[in-house]
């Protein structure tokens, strides 16, 4: 492994400014991946990373070995930082030190809707995105467009959140959902706690697009209009609504329900 012993380095820079700076992650189209669990699940579904960074006191960790094997043998650059110029890096309180820096999928948006998929109108909060993603994936959903004003899809924070989740979805950000929605082959169900339809009431037995908003507003006024079907999700209690992430989890496990 090469060694990097100096705050002037330019990819130690590099480094700090994806970890630090959003901008950056834009402008150069890659990443960090943040932990031992993130790093394998990349390894199992992607492959080698372009960079593997490990902190020095990580070493001796058996996983982070055996990671750090796998990236040599595939051919990825394997670093070691000592654990102050590492720190910086992390976001992880208390985490084992390694991290890859990858290259950001850039997908196309297909020309029509026509299987499962997630619409996302701005969801802001990188918590509730990586939770939808979780849970998208973990129903088997394949694809999640995410309009502009959406957090950040590969951001270190959705990325933790998403626990890999990323590597078994396509996500597309950016997305022109109002061209979706118009273009789509198959019924968009958007969520709103004032429908008087039960999503226990659709059909999803068949592919369908779901469509949240955003934490505080809702769905858009001109997305909504172009939605297939409002639903609802039946509560007990005061509250008006759900968490944004927590309908999301609702509704794709009524759908993983009915396929059943």
């Amino acid at each position: 492994m090469k060694a990097i012993t100096s705050r002037d380095n330019s990819l130690y820079k590099e480094m700090k400014q994806l970890a630090l700076d959003p901008r950056s992650r834009k402008k150069t189209g890659r990443t960090l991946l943040d932990g031992i669990h993130l790093c394998q699940v990349y390894l199992q579904q992607c492959g080698a990373p372009q960079v593997c960074v490990a902190s020095e006191s990580a070493l001796q960790n058996t996983e982070v070995s055996a990671i750090i094997a796998q990236c040599s043998s595939d051919g990825a650059s394997c670093i070691t930082l000592p654990d102050a110029l590492y720190q910086p890096l992390s976001q992880v309180e208390n985490g084992i030190g390694i991290l890859f820096i990858i290259d950001i999928p850039r997908p196309d948006a297909p020309a029509k809707l026509t299987q499962y998929a997630v619409l996302l109108d701005q969801v802001q909060d990188p918590g509730n995105l990586g939770s939808i993603l979780r849970s998208a994936a973990a129903a088997g959903i394949g694809q999640v467009f995410c309009s502009s004003g959406t957090s950040a899809a590969w951001s270190p924070r959705v990325l933790r959140a998403g626990m890999g989740a990323h590597f078994l979805l396509r996500i597309v950000e950016n997305a022109d959902l109002s061209h979706l929605l118009h273009s789509s082959r198959i019924p968009v169900l958007a969520t709103s706690s004032h429908a008087a339809q039960r999503i226990y009431d659709i059909d999803l037995r068949q592919p369908v697009a779901w469509l949240f908003g955003h934490e505080g507003q809702g769905v858009s006024d001109g997305l909504l209009a172009l939605a297939t079907h409002t639903v609802s999700i039946p509560h007990l209690g005061s509250m008006e609504s759900l968490n944004v992430a927590a309908s999301a989890a609702v509704c794709f496990f009524e759908q993983v329900r009915q396929l059943q």
